[in-house]
């Protein structure tokens, strides 16, 4: 890989993927997760940038690979609480990964026709086919989490859909496609903090949905939705890390390094050719 080399620069966020990582069967405690936290990286913020570069660098590389080689698939879950950052760290992580090599599908609330079917009918067709990686900027973990807060459905009906969760995604896998799920886990301080900042600009006001503050009032209950889900639903062939959020560059920096680390372990490599280039010509 091009940019081996510089490897030494990025020891600082090494170990993203086991600390943050969720053990199949943990119990999770939200509360006990300092979501200011910046334990990878011991150098001051305005240094992050290098090592970022480095880190998208060798996505993008990774990405090629997979594209070209078209034997893999990859699909990303990104959740969190509103203001939790999802788009902006998609929008920077992933930015210089190939366009015709990634998707980003986003799950709002289920049309009628959506409705009429399973509530995994219309993330299926979603999934990434072969050599494409897919994110999830929300995704059917809406339907376990809001559907229990909110209380649209009864306990029997979202505690079913974490099973079904669990059944769906180990058939992905054993199919192939490479799962990772990710919350981007901000603190009730932050989030007012973030709140208020699209308040004071008017030009972030379409950002505000007054449905957020009803959801912020129930912060309790959807930390406790979150930390049953994630550990019911995070196993071996699909796990989930949760990543500190409240410092926006820490967070792109693990999430990088998530997916560095996960697409190495896939041992991609461009398809090998059987011509011999040098019998080529290009004719003026």
């Amino acid at each position: 890989m091009r940019v081996a080399a510089r490897d030494k620069r990025l020891m600082p966020v090494n170990g993203a993927l086991e600390r943050y990582w969720v053990k199949p069967g943990a119990k999770v405690d939200m509360g006990k997760i300092d979501s200011g936290e910046k334990t990878l990286y011991q150098g001051a913020k305005d240094e992050f940038e290098m090592q970022f570069d480095v880190l998208q660098e060798q996505l993008q590389d990774l990405q090629k690979r997979l594209y070209a080689q078209n034997k893999h698939r990859v699909l990303v879950v990104m959740q969190a609480m509103d203001t939790g950052g999802k788009d902006g760290c998609i929008k920077h992580v992933f930015s210089h990964i190939d366009p015709q090599g990634i998707h980003v599908r986003s799950f709002k609330k289920p049309s009628e026709e959506e409705l009429a079917h399973d509530f995994l009918w219309r993330v299926h067709s979603k999934v990434p086919s072969t050599g494409q990686l897919v994110i999830f900027n929300r995704s059917h973990y809406e339907d376990i989490i809001a559907v229990r807060v909110k209380k649209i459905f009864p306990e029997e009906v979202w505690k079913r859909r974490q099973r079904h969760v669990v059944e769906f995604e180990r058939m992905l896998a054993e199919e192939g496609t490479t799962i990772v799920k990710i919350f981007l886990h901000i603190s009730k301080d932050e989030q007012k903090r973030r709140l208020e900042s699209r308040l004071e600009n008017p030009e972030k006001h379409w950002k505000i949905n007054p449905d957020d503050l009803v959801d912020r009032a129930r912060w309790s209950e959807f930390m406790t939705a979150y930390e049953e889900v994630i550990g019911k639903t995070s196993t071996e062939h699909a796990p989930w890390y949760i990543v500190p959020a409240d410092r926006k560059w820490y967070r792109n920096l693990c999430v990088a390094r998530i997916m560095l680390d996960t697409l190495k372990k896939l041992k991609m490599e461009f398809p090998p050719i059987h011509w011999d280039p040098k019998t080529i010509r290009i004719e003026d």
